[in-house]
C-alpha cells in the first residue's frame, strides 16, 4: 500500500515538472497540474517560457489576471514562477465536466503585451463513492418470481475519468445477486435480482450491503445498507413505457408549461393497478423547485423559467407506485436538455486601461487590451466588437474574443486633446443583442507648434526725451502647445541701428515681452529704428519665430530758435545803416532764424520786443523783415536800437532775441565816403557772390537735368508704380526719400535757398544748402557745411514755414522699390 502511495506521489511530481504543454487551443502557454496542490506549489516559470529576463519582470510590470474573477494563482516577481495561491478543488470548480481549464491573462505593461495562459487542473482520486442515504428499504412480495429486478439508488462520485465510479459489489447472500445496468447517459444503476424464491414465514427481512467502488489507484469505496422486507399479495410493479425520457425545453419557457406526460402500466387489477406518480425519493430539493409532476396524470410541468446559463441539463427520477398491499413501484429517468436562446448581451472587459498617447505616436501603437464574452452558446455567443467611427483608432484582433486598441492615423493634440471612444459589442443571435462601454484616451503634447506673434509688425510711437527705463511696447506671442512646450522666452536680436546694436537702446522682459528704453531718444538724431523680437518656446527641440517692432520718435519742442542772420554769435549786436531819406516800407534788414525741431515746433514768429522809437520800425511776423512804418524825420535820433524776439510754435514756447543797432545817416560827404568804401567792399563781395551763384546754379541745373532724365526713364519702365514724378505745392513737412533736390523761391523772384539731399531717413545723408539774404544793402551768400539730412531738413522746414502759399517747390523724388 505504501509503495502504491509513493508511486502516486512520484507520478504527480513528474507531472508538475513537465507541466508546460502547448495545446491546440488558442492559449499561448498551457500548464497541467493536479488538484489539491498546496499553496505555494510551482505551476511553471512563465518568464522563462516567454523568454523574459528576470530583470524584465519588474521593469516591464509583469502581472496576471484571472478571467474567473478569483485568484487561484500568484506570480513570483523575483523569478517569474507561477504559484498556487489557493488550494483548488476540481469538483467544486468544474463539477462533473471532463475538462477543467482555468484561463489566465498574462499582461506586460511596458511596452504593452498580452498573453493567454491556460492551467488544466487534473482530477485526483480524492472522493469516495457515496450514497445519498445510508439505508434503503425495499418491499418485496413473497410471491415475486425469481428474476425480478429491484432498482437501487446509484452511488455518486464527484471524481471524473478513471477516478469515477466503476462498479458495485453486494455482500454474499442466498437470495439476491447484483446486476449493474448502464443508462443511455452512462450512469451505472445497480439492481438486485431475486435468484431464489423467498418465504416471508421463514425470513421476513433480508439485510444486504451494497458497495460502490471507483477506478482510482488505490480504489475508494462507499456503502449503503439495503433492507428487503417481504410482503404478501400485490406481485406486479408498475412499468413505465420508457426507461429514459429525453426532453428538450427552451429556456425562459413560461411557468406551468407541460413538457412531458409520463405513463406507467400495472398488470394488477383494482387498487393494485391504480398508479400515483411522484418524484423519486432521492430527488434533490432544487429539482422539486423547478419541476412538478401531477400524481394522477403524470404531466410534468415547469414551475419557473429555466436558465441555460445556470444549467444546461437536469436529471431526476419519476416514481410510479400502485395502491396494492404491499405497494409496488416502478421508476424511470427524466433527462431535460435546456435549449439556449439569445437572452444575454455581450460583456466588455477592459483588460488594460488605455494610457495617454503622444500625438506623434506612429500608426499601430497598442493603447489598450479588451476582452468580450457572451454567456450564450453557439451563434448566440459569437461576439463581434467595433468602435465608434470618426476616431484615429482601430481594433486589432489578437485571439478569440480578445482585441487590441491601436492607433490608425496621425494624432493632433491641438485639435483633439482627448477622445471618448465607444466600444460596441454585438452577438450573432436573432435578434442580436448589443452592449457598449466608453473609454477615454488622452493625447500627450509634443512641441510641434512655434510661437506666433499677435502681429507680424508692431508700430510704436514715443516722444523724444523719454525717461530711461520707460516702457516702449509690449509684444505677445502665443503657442498652441501646452506645458513647457508653450512657455515662451522673449529676446531681442542684436541687429544695428545707426551702426549701434539695438540692444544698447532697449531691453526686453523675457517672460512677458515688455520692451523698455535704456536711454533718452533725440528726434533730431534719430527718427525711427527697428527691433526684431525673438520668441522661443521651451520644447525639445525648441521652436521660434520673430516679429518686427518699428519705433517712431515723435518730436518735442526742445530746441531754441537759432539766429543765423545777422549774426549767430550769442550776445553780439548787429550794426545796420539807413539813410534819413528812407520812406515808409523801407527794408532796413531781415532777421533769419532756424529751429532744429520739426513740424509746428519749428514754425517761427518774429516781433519787436523793444525799440528806441517803436513808431518808426515794424517787424514782419512771418518773414522777420524789419521795415520802416513811416518816413524818417529830422527829429528822429540818428541811433536806433531794436530788440527783436523770435518765438517758435511749440508747447511750451521757446524763444530767443537779437539786438540790432541802426544808424541813420544824413550827411552827404560822409555818405559818399562810406559809399565808396562800401562800394569797394561790396564789389568784392558781389564778385564772390556772383562766382558762388554761378557755380551753384550750374550744379543745380545739372542735377535737375539728371534727375528729370532718370525719372522719365523710371516712369517709362515701371508699370507697377514703384517710382513717381511730381510737381506740387510745397508743404511744411519734408518726406524721407532716397534722392531729393529742392529749389525754394521767394515771392519776388530771387532764390531763397538751394538744397541737394541724398540718402534715406535711416542714414546720415549729405546735404548742401545756400542761403541768400534778400537785403538790398547787404547781400550775404552762405555755404552751409555738410550736415545730417535730419538737421538740415528741419532747418528748411522752419524756413518754408515763413513762405506764403504762392511759393512752390520743385521736388524730384526717387522711391526705392
Amino acid at each position: 500500500m505504501r509503495t502504491q502511495i509513493q508511486r502516486k506521489i512520484l507520478f504527480w511530481q513528474a507531472l508538475i515538472c513537465f507541466a508546460f504543454l502547448w495545446s491546440n487551443t488558442e492559449a499561448q502557454l498551457r500548464y497541467t497540474i493536479p488538484e489539491e496542490l498546496k499553496e505555494g506549489s510551482i505551476v511553471g516559470n512563465v518568464a522563462k517560457d516567454l523568454g523574459l529576463d528576470v530583470s524584465e519582470i519588474s521593469n516591464r510590470k509583469l502581472r496576471i489576471a484571472s478571467e474567473s474573477g478569483k485568484q487561484y494563482f500568484s506570480l513570483n516577481l523575483r523569478n517569474g514562477e507561477l504559484l498556487v495561491n489557493e488550494i483548488i478543488d476540481r469538483e467544486t470548480l468544474c463539477g462533473q465536466s471532463t475538462s477543467c481549464v482555468l484561463p489566465l491573462q498574462l499582461i506586460i505593461e511596458d511596452p504593452l503585451q498580452f498573453y493567454r495562459v491556460e492551467v488544466d487542473v487534473q482530477d485526483i482520486n480524492d472522493n469516495s463513492p457515496s450514497f445519498l442515504s445510508d439505508t434503503h428499504i425495499i418491499d418485496v412480495s413473497e410471491s415475486t418470481l425469481t428474476g425480478a429486478r429491484f432498482r437501487l439508488e446509484p452511488a455518486q462520485d464527484p471524481d471524473v475519468g478513471s477516478n469515477s465510479l466503476r462498479t458495485y459489489s453486494l455482500n454474499k447472500n442466498d437470495f439476491f445477486v447484483l446486476n449493474v445496468k448502464n443508462d443511455k447517459d452512462g450512469t451505472k444503476v445497480p439492481e438486485i435480482v431475486l435468484q431464489k424464491a423467498v418465504d416471508r414465514e421463514k425470513q421476513s427481512i433480508h439485510h444486504l450491503i451494497l458497495t460502490g467502488i471507483d477506478g482510482g489507484d488505490p480504489p475508494r469505496s462507499g456503502t449503503t445498507q439495503i433492507t428487503v422486507r417481504l410482503l404478501d399479495a400485490n406481485d406486479n410493479a408498475p412499468t413505465f413505457e420508457q426507461d429514459l425520457y429525453e426532453i428538450k425545453v427552451i429556456e425562459n419557457s413560461a411557468p406551468g408549461t407541460i413538457i412531458q406526460i409520463v405513463k406507467a402500466i400495472d398488470l394488477d387489477d383494482g387498487v393494485h393497478g391504480e398508479i400515483q406518480y411522484a418524484f423519486g425519493s432521492l430527488t434533490p430539493e432544487p429539482i422539486k423547485h423547478l419541476f412538478a409532476i401531477d400524481s394522477n396524470t403524470g404531466e410534468l410541468t415547469i414551475l419557473k423559467s429555466l436558465d441555460y446559463e445556470l444549467s444546461s441539463t437536469y436529471k431526476f427520477d419519476i416514481r410510479a407506485r400502485d395502491k396494492g398491499v404491499p405497494v409496488m413501484e416502478g421508476h424511470c429517468r427524466i433527462q431535460v436538455a435546456v435549449i439556449d436562446i439569445n437572452d444575454n448581451a455581450p460583456e466588455i472587459t477592459i483588460a488594460s486601461s488605455p494610457k495617454p498617447v503622444r500625438e506623434d505616436a506612429p500608426a499601430g501603437d497598442m493603447i489598450a487590451l479588451i476582452n468580450v464574452k457572451d454567456l450564450d452558446s453557439g451563434l448566440n455567443g459569437n461576439v463581434t466588437l467595433a468602435i465608434s467611427p470618426g476616431t484615429p483608432f482601430k481594433l486589432k484582433p489578437t485571439f478569440s474574443n480578445h482585441f487590441a486598441l491601436v492607433t490608425d492615423a496621425q494624432l493632433d493634440r491641438e485639435k483633439y486633446p482627448l477622445y471618448h471612444i465607444e466600444l460596441i459589442a454585438s452577438d450573432s443571435g436573432t435578434p442580436p443583442l448589443v452592449s457598449s462601454k466608453h473609454i477615454t484616451v488622452n493625447i500627450l503634447d509634443v512641441n510641434d507648434n512655434p510661437p506666433v506673434f499677435s502681429e507680424p509688425v508692431y508700430s510704436v510711437y514715443i516722444k523724444e526725451n523719454n525717461a530711461p527705463g520707460s516702457i516702449l511696447a509690449s509684444v505677445t506671442a502665443s503657442d498652441l502647445d501646452t506645458g513647457e512646450n508653450a512657455k515662451i522666452v522673449y529676446s531681442v536680436l542684436d541687429n544695428k541701428a545707426r551702426d549701434v546694436p539695438v540692444s544698447s537702446y532697449v531691453y526686453i522682459n523675457s517672460e512677458n515681452g515688455s520692451i523698455f528704453s535704456m536711454h533718452t531718444f533725440d528726434y533730431e538724431k534719430m527718427k525711427v529704428f527697428e527691433i526684431v523680437v525673438h520668441a522661443k518656446d521651451n520644447g525639445s527641440p525648441p521652436l521660434h519665430s520673430n516679429a518686427t517692432v518699428r519705433v517712431f520718435i515723435l518730436d518735442q519742442n526742445d530746441n531754441v530758435p537759432a539766429v543765423i542772420y545777422p549774426s549767430a554769435v550769442t550776445g553780439s549786436v548787429s550794426h545796420q545803416r539807413m539813410p534819413r531819406s528812407a520812406k515808409t516800407g523801407h527794408l532796413v534788414t531781415k532777421i533769419t532764424a532756424v529751429d532744429a525741431d520739426s513740424g509746428h515746433n519749428a514754425w517761427l514768429f518774429y516781433r519787436l520786443a523793444e525799440a528806441t522809437d517803436a513808431s518808426l520800425f515794424n517787424v514782419n511776423l512771418q518773414t522777420g523783415e524789419v521795415r520802416t512804418k513811416r518816413s524818417v524825420s529830422e527829429q528822429d535820433d540818428s541811433s536806433q536800437r531794436l530788440v527783436i524776439e523770435i518765438k517758435d510754435n511749440g508747447d511750451p514756447v521757446k524763444s530767443t532775441t537779437v539786438t540790432v543797432d541802426i544808424i541813420i545817416e544824413d550827411e552827404f560827404p560822409e555818405t559818399i565816403k562810406d559809399f565808396r568804401e562800401k562800394s569797394t567792399e561790396t564789389n568784392t563781395k558781389n564778385g564772390k557772390i556772383t562766382l558762388y551763384l554761378i557755380i551753384s546754379l550750374a550744379a543745380v541745373s545739372l542735377m535737375v537735368l539728371m534727375t528729370c532724365s532718370i525719372l522719365v526713364i523710371k516712369c517709362a519702365r515701371s508699370n507697377s508704380g514703384n517710382s513717381s514724378c511730381c510737381i506740387r505745392p510745397a508743404d511744411s513737412g519734408y518726406k524721407s526719400s532716397n534722392r531729393n533736390l529742392q529749389i525754394q523761391l521767394n515771392t519776388d523772384g530771387p532764390i531763397k535757398y538751394v538744397e541737394v539731399l541724398g540718402g534715406d531717413m535711416m542714414s546720415q545723408s549729405q546735404s548742401f544748402g545756400s542761403y541768400l539774404s534778400p537785403m538790398s544793402e547787404f547781400s550775404d551768400f552762405t555755404l552751409v557745411k555738410p550736415s545730417s539730412t535730419t538737421n538740415f531738413t528741419d532747418t528748411l522746414n522752419v524756413l518754408d514755414a515763413s513762405l506764403p502759399d504762392s511759393a512752390w517747390t520743385f521736388e524730384s523724388q526717387q522711391v526705392s522699390a
